[in-house]
């Protein structure tokens, strides 16, 4: 894939939840599907639209692994692996690639609010990883 792939209508997808809070694949499934049959161009999976600073670590692997097979190639996947830590930026990110991912999209560390120098070295730290 290249970067001319990531136009057109990229929707931040949510993550459904049964009423006892776990996640409810099926619907996500319906979700994917009438994405894919309305002409999206492309999803963001586990972005903050999809709850992922609430997510467990597996639930984010579980939507990431589910969507990019239930997408099976029609149109990109991105991946929310963005954290405060770069360390956990890292480890979501490169699972995120091992399941397929198109792209990864990477949040700047909202909560500890690091200097430019820290934004810099968050973002070269997960770039060579």
């Amino acid at each position: 894939m290249t970067i001319e792939n990531l136009r057109g209508s990229i929707v931040a997808i949510t993550t459904p939840f049964k009423d006892n809070g776990d996640l409810d694949l099926l619907s996500f499934d319906k979700l994917v599907d009438w994405h894919l049959e309305q002409g999206t161009d492309g999803l963001v999976v586990c972005g903050t639209t999809g709850e992922t600073p609430t997510l467990s670590e597996a639930e984010d692997a579980a939507m990431i692994e589910r969507a990019v097979k239930r997408v099976n190639g029609k149109i990109p996947v991105i991946a929310g692996t963005g954290s405060n830590s770069t360390n956990e930026c890292i480890t979501y990110s490169k699972r995120a690639v091992d399941h397929g991912v198109d792209a990864l999209l990477i949040v700047s560390p909202y909560y500890n609010k690091p200097t430019d120098k820290g934004l810099r070295l968050h973002f070269s730290t997960i770039a060579q990883a």
